[in-house]
C-alpha cells in the first residue's frame, strides 16, 4: 500500500512496460538511468540492429542491460515478431524467459523496415503466444496513412486480430487517440493498453504549434487535446486494462537537431516525476501505485514487487543533456525527485 504525505510518497517499486535501452556504446548509461530513476522492471524492446529475434541473442542482450543497471534492476525481454516466425521459435523463445513478442508494422517507426505487412504473416506465431499465454505487444500505426491518422488507421487491423485470436493477451502500447482508447476500453478484458508521460501531458501544438520542437517528435505523434483528455479520462478511471508503458526512446542529440529528425523522446529520468504531479494535479495520488507498480504485473501474469521506492517534494532542474541526449524537460524545474530505495 503507497504512503502519501504532503512531502513524501513512498511506493511498491514500479515497472515500466515499454523501454528502449538501445546498444552500446550508449545502453549502459540508459539502463543505469532507468535504474537510479526508480523502476525496478523495465519491458525492453526489440527493435535493435539486429533485431531480438532468437534465444541466445535475447540472453545476451539480457546480460548486458542486467551488468549495466545492477542487481537490483531486472530487464524484461521481448523479441520482434518476424513474417513467417514459426510455434517452434516462440516455444524456444518462452522457454528462454520472453514476456512478449512485439508486432511492428513495416515502416512504422526506428528500425521497423523489416516488420510485417500483415498479421496474418506471423499467424503461427500468435497462436502459439495465445497457447502459451504470452502477450502479443502491438505498435499500433498504419505507415501508409498520414502521420496524425495512422493509429486510427490500424484499428480495424487490431480489431481483426483480436477475432481471429480471442484468448491471446494483448497489449495496445503508447495509445494516442480517442478512438484507440475507446476501442481498448470496449474489447475484452484481454485486451489492455499502455500510456507513456508524453502523451498524458502533450498535443501536437507543442511539437507544431510553435518553432518545431524536435525533441518531442516521436511515434505515434501527440495528437489533439480532444485525444489527450480520452486518455487522461482513461488512466483517471482506475480500469485495469490501463498501465504504465514510458516508451523512452533515446537518440542523440545529432539525430534529433537534423534534416530527418529521428522520433522518440527519453523520458526515464524524468517520468515517475511527472507521473506524481499529474495524479496529484487530478486529486488522484491514490491512482498512481496501481497505474504503476500492479496492473501491468498483474495483466503480464507477474508478480509485485517487494522493494519500495520513496520520493520527496524537493524542486530539481532536468539536465539538459544525458550521455548526448536531450530529455523530456530539458533545464526545466521539476517537484518530485527520487529519494531512496528500500528492501
Amino acid at each position: 500500500m503507497a504512503e502519501i504525505s504532503e512531502n513524501k510518497i513512498t511506493l511498491k517499486a514500479p515497472d515500466d512496460f515499454h523501454i528502449h535501452l538501445r546498444q552500446a556504446p550508449g545502453l549502459a548509461e540508459y539502463a543505469r538511468l532507468t535504474a537510479e530513476a526508480g523502476f525496478a522492471r523495465a519491458m525492453v524492446m526489440p527493435n535493435t540492429l539486429p533485431p531480438v529475434t532468437e534465444p541466445a541473442g535475447m540472453a545476451a542482450y539480457k546480460e548486458e542491460i542486467q551488468n549495466a543497471a545492477g542487481p537490483g534492476f531486472t530487464p524484461l525481454m521481448t523479441f520482434k515478431l518476424m513474417p513467417g516466425m514459426t510455434a517452434a521459435q516462440v516455444r524456444a523463445l518462452a522457454d528462454a524467459g520472453a514476456v512478449a513478442g512485439k508486432y511492428y508494422p513495416a515502416g512504422a517507426t526506428t528500425n521497423s523496415s523489416d516488420g510485417l505487412t500483415h498479421w496474418e504473416l506471423c499467424a503461427d506465431a500468435m497462436g502459439e503466444m495465445e497457447r502459451l499465454g504470452m502477450v502479443f505487444s502491438i505498435h499500433g500505426e498504419d505507415p501508409a496513412g498520414p502521420a496524425l491518422q495512422r493509429e486510427q488507421l490500424f484499428l480495424p487491423r487490431f480489431r481483426e486480430m483480436a477475432a481471429a485470436f480471442p484468448e491471446l493477451k494483448m497489449v495496445f502500447e503508447h495509445i494516442s487517440s480517442a478512438e484507440g482508447t475507446e476501442m481498448v476500453r470496449e474489447l475484452p478484458d484481454n485486451v489492455a493498453a499502455t500510456v507513456t508521460i508524453h502523451h498524458l501531458l502533450l498535443t501536437q501544438e507543442d511539437i507544431l504549434g510553435g518553432a518545431l520542437a524536435p525533441h518531442l517528435f516521436c511515434r505515434p505523434l501527440p495528437k489533439s487535446d480532444r485525444d489527450r483528455r480520452a486518455i487522461q479520462d482513461f488512466v483517471l478511471t482506475g480500469s485495469p486494462k490501463v498501465f504504465f508503458g514510458s516508451d523512452s526512446a533515446p537518440h542523440l542529440k545529432e539525430k534529433k537537431e537534423c534534416a530527418s529528425g529521428a522520433a522518440g523522446i527519453f523520458t526515464s529520468p524524468v517520468a515517475l516525476p511527472l507521473l506524481i504531479d499529474f495524479f496529484e494535479e487530478k486529486g488522484r495520488l491514490d491512482l498512481l501505485e496501481a497505474f504503476v507498480s500492479e496492473k501491468g504485473a498483474a495483466f503480464y501474469g507477474l508478480e509485485e514487487n517487494t522493494c519500495t521506492v520513496s520520493f520527496v517534494k524537493e524542486s530539481w532542474t532536468v539536465p539538459a543533456e544525458y550521455a548526448g541526449v536531450v530529455p523530456f524537460m530539458a533545464e526545466k524545474k521539476l517537484n518530485w525527485r527520487p529519494a531512496c530505495v528500500g528492501a
